[in-house]
């Protein structure tokens, strides 16, 4: 019974529930892979789309409007890609002091990963305390950095998932 206790914090034990941990995993990467496409696709759209659109015009609250929509998607998305990325390298590493230790291929992905995740949170911290309050149509390219900067760490988020899937 103890087991059945740690079933969602830590990698599922075998004896109890046979298949229960490769049921597990699948579902982890589903929901990893479901939160990736709507944080990665959201980017794409905000630095393709609409950030152009409004550096041309001058004009914050194009891009204001498109975050306030987003963020009630991006952000729940964001959090279930740390929470399923976290149990997911857990599951393939099962001690976190070998994450860092860069020792092997698959520690430094997960290395790349974490340090990307730290690279997003400063920068949307940055953005939020600093760039937002005070954002202006002269100083709008001062976000639209923080926006291609975020873009290109989901795209690397995605290229070093492919790396530990593909391992």
């Amino acid at each position: 019974m103890r087991c059945l206790a740690r079933l969602w914090l830590s990698p599922p034990c075998k004896q109890f529930l046979p298949g229960y941990a490769r049921t597990m995993y699948k579902l982890f990467v589903a929901i990893h892979l479901i939160g990736a496409s709507i944080w990665v696709g959201g980017h794409l759209v905000l630095c393709a789309t609409v950030l152009p659109r409004a550096l041309r015009k001058r004009d914050p609250s194009i891009i204001q409007d498109f975050e306030s929509g987003f963020e009630h998607i991006g952000l729940p998305a964001l959090l279930l890609q740390v929470v399923s990325g976290l149990w997911l390298a857990y599951h393939r590493l099962p001690s976190v002091s070998v994450w860092l230790s860069l020792d092997s291929t698959l520690s430094w992905l997960i290395a790349g990963k974490l340090f990307l995740l730290f690279a997003t949170v400063c920068l949307a911290l940055n953005a939020q305390l600093r760039v937002i309050p005070r954002l202006t149509a002269d100083n709008l390219h001062i976000l639209g950095w923080h926006i291609f900067r975020v873009t290109v760490f989901a795209i690397g988020f995605l290229l070093i998932g492919v790396g530990i899937r593909t391992l």
